[in-house]
């Protein structure tokens, strides 16, 4: 009931900033495949830091 206002832990916001990075990437994978490498370069980095703060 008021689980919004637990405040999301650094894991759990990397985690949605992750997913939007895949998303964003393969919508730029239709039209602009340089941007979207780009994008998926930076999802990839994002989960090695993920993967450090386990």
């Amino acid at each position: 009931m008021f689980k919004f206002f637990k405040k999301k832990s650094k894991k759990e916001l990397l985690m949605q900033r992750y997913d939007q990075l895949i998303k964003e990437a393969y919508k730029l994978s239709h039209t602009d495949r340089k941007a979207s490498n780009f994008k998926q370069f930076e999802a990839e980095e994002l989960m090695k830091e993920i993967e450090k703060l386990e």
